[in-house]
C-alpha cells in the first residue's frame, strides 16, 4: 500500500510517500480503508522529535484521526459492525486492565497508554488497523472528511468542557486560541450548553471566524492584554472557566481571568510545557487547575448525533493529497489555518 513514512526525526522534508507492507491483523483487530486523515499538533511534535512516543522505531506512520470503511475483521473482532461500514475511531489505545481502565477512565491508563499515529503506526496510509471495538460508525450526514476532522478536536474539547470542566448554562467561559481544532469545537460545545463564550486569538480574521461559530466576545491578544480585556468584559468579575491548552505564560494569565471559585481546564502546552503561576491567586480565590487528557469513546459517541444533525460542525481549512503530507505539515506549522488540515487518500 501507499503511505507517508519518516525514518528519522526532523523537518517536514523527512516525510516520504512510498510503498510499505499492508498491516497484518492481530487478535480482535479491524482493517480500515482510509479515505481522509487529519493532521494534529502531536504529528508535528512526533515528527520533529520534540517528543518520541515511537521510541525511535522507524519507519513510522503518523495519523490518529481518519474516516474510512471496514474491509477486514479478525475472527475474534469484538464488533457488530459489518464489512463496508463507514467509520471513524477512538484513537486512544489503553491497556484495558489497569485500575484506571477498569474504573471507567481508560484515557488515564496507568500501565500502557498509547495512541494511534504516535505510539503505533497511524493513518497517513491507504489502510490502517485498529482494535475493532474502537470503531465508531458514521451517520448518513457525516462525510469521510468530517470523520477525520472530528475525533481529536471534538473529543478533547468535550472531555474538557463537559466531563472535566462541568460547564453549566449561564456560566461565562474563556476559550483560548480560537483557531485551534480543540478551541473551535469547545466554542460550539459551550454555546450548546448555554454558556457565554469569550475567546482569544492572534488575529482579527481568525476571531471573525470564531464569531461565526458562536463566540460572544473576541479578544486579539496581540493588540491588548487579554487579562485586562476579560476583566473589562465581565465588569471585573472574571470568568467561571477557562479552556486552555497553550501553556507557557497563558496558564498564569488564565488564572488571573477567573472569578472566585473558578477553574482552568488544561489539556496541553502547544506554546510551552514550562509554566509559572502565582500561587496567591489560587489559594486566595479558591481556584482550581484541572487536567484533562484526550477523551473516551463515550465522549465521541455522545457527540455523533449532534454532528449528524448539524448542531456541531467540523471546520476544515485545507485539504492536501496524501502525497503532499510534507507540504501540509509546513502549512500547519506556519499557523495560517483556521480549522483542521486534512489529507485525502486515493485508491
Amino acid at each position: 500500500m501507499k503511505a507517508v513514512i519518516f525514518e528519522q526525526y526532523g523537518d517536514p522534508e523527512v516525510l516520504r510517500y512510498t510503498d510499505v507492507p499492508m498491516p497484518v491483523l492481530k487478535r480482535g483487530e479491524a482493517l480500515v480503508k482510509v479515505h481522509a486523515v487529519a493532521l494534529n499538533g502531536y504529528d508535528l511534535m512526533a515528527r520533529a522529535g520534540r517528543y518520541k512516543p515511537n521510541k525511535g522505531r522507524f519507519p513510522h506512520i503518523l495519523g490518529g484521526d481518519f474516516g474510512g470503511e471496514i474491509v477486514a475483521l479478525d475472527a475474534e473482532a469484538k464488533t457488530d459492525l459489518p464489512l463496508g461500514t463507514r467509520v471513524t475511531s477512538w484513537w486512544v489505545l489503553p491497556c484495558g486492565y489497569c485500575d484506571q481502565c477498569i474504573s471507567g477512565h481508560p484515557n488515564r491508563c496507568s500501565r500502557d497508554y498509547r495512541y494511534l499515529g504516535a505510539h503505533e503506526p497511524g493513518a497517513y496510509a491507504q489502510y490502517v488497523k485498529m482494535p475493532a471495538h474502537h470503531l465508531i460508525p458514521l451517520p448518513a450526514n457525516v462525510t469521510y472528511e468530517d470523520a477525520a476532522a472530528f475525533p481529536n478536536a471534538f473529543g478533547t474539547a468535550w472531555h474538557m468542557v463537559v466531563t472535566r470542566g462541568n460547564v453549566r448554562p449561564g456560566e461565562t467561559v474563556l476559550v483560548n486560541s480560537a483557531s485551534s481544532g480543540v478551541s473551535m469545537a469547545a466554542i460550539q460545545i459551550c454555546k450548546l450548553i448555554g454558556a457565554r463564550v469569550l475567546t482569544t486569538s492572534s488575529s482579527d480574521w481568525k476571531l471573525e471566524r470564531a464569531k461565526a461559530l458562536g463566540a460572544d466576545a473576541l479578544i486579539n491578544y496581540n493588540t491588548v492584554d487579554f487579562v485586562d480585556e476579560v476583566l473589562k468584559l465581565t465588569q471585573k468579575r472574571g470568568v467561571d472557566c477557562v479552556i486552555e491548552h497553550v501553556g507557557g505564560d497563558f496558564l498564569n494569565k488564565s488564572l488571573r481571568c477567573l472569578t472566585r471559585g473558578g477553574r482552568v481546564v488544561t489539556a496541553g502546552g502547544t506554546k510551552s510545557y514550562e509554566c509559572t503561576v502565582q500561587v496567591n491567586f489560587i489559594f486566595h480565590k479558591e481556584l482550581s487547575i484541572i487536567g484533562s487528557n484526550s477523551a473516551t469513546k463515550l465522549d465521541l459517541e455522545a457527540m455523533m448525533p449532534m454532528l449528524d444533525d448539524g448542531r456541531l460542525k467540523t471546520v476544515i481549512d485545507r485539504v492536501f493529497p496524501l502525497a503532499e503530507a510534507a507540504e501540509a505539515h509546513r502549512y500547519l506549522e506556519a499557523a495560517k489555518q483556521f480549522g483542521k488540515v486534512l489529507l485525502t487518500v486515493e485508491h
